[in-house]
């Protein structure tokens, strides 16, 4: 069996849809496995502020779909961070958004490396993310295995949030 092709588009504003059924799968995979403290138990396509939160990570600048054998599989929105997040003092970039199916074993990870690359393409020292903290904690170590490393835990209306920062060059280096 042959790898499948891969590629990495630009995430259109006609793909809320595709945001979604993405979101959607993870919430249903959640349930599945008893947590429902990350996302809930209900569809984000059956939640109205999802629904537009969905629209306008399609309209921003840094929406990626990552694709197998032309199938979109994951998704990332990189950009400023996260309102509740306290801001930093030098330039970053922010995972405002990564889900990816379940069937697509690496796609997150692939991602992730085109987040790196997007920052280093850009002078960025530091890309930031933010996840749930709170069950198992696998989320919190799935983004220290990809060289993220706890900067802060924040509760964020009861939902226990940790940040998360990967430094790409001394901050020096980028303020020259």
């Amino acid at each position: 069996m042959s790898e499948p092709r891969e590629t990495i588009r630009r995430l259109r504003a006609d793909e809320p849809g595709l945001v979604l059924r993405l979101l959607d799968e993870a919430v249903e995979w959640f349930v599945s496995i008893g947590n429902t403290g990350q996302s809930g138990a209900e569809p984000f396509s059956s939640r109205p502020a999802a629904v537009e939160r969905a629209q306008k990570w399609c309209e921003e600048d840094e929406g990626w779909v990552l694709e197998r054998d032309a199938r979109a599989v994951a998704v990332l929105v990189l950009g400023d961070r996260t309102e509740y997040v306290p801001a930093v003092d030098e330039p970053e970039l922010y995972v405002r958004l990564l889900v990816g199916s379940r069937r697509a074993r690496g796609a997150g990870a692939r991602l992730l490396q085109h987040a790196v690359l997007r920052a280093e393409q850009r002078g960025v020292p530091l890309l930031r993310v933010d996840c749930y903290a709170g069950g198992t904690g696998d989320l919190v170590r799935y983004y220290e295995a990809h060289g993220f490393v706890r900067q802060e835990e924040l509760d964020v209306r009861g939902w226990p949030c940790q940040v998360l920062g990967r430094r790409l060059m001394p901050e020096s280096a980028s303020r020259r």
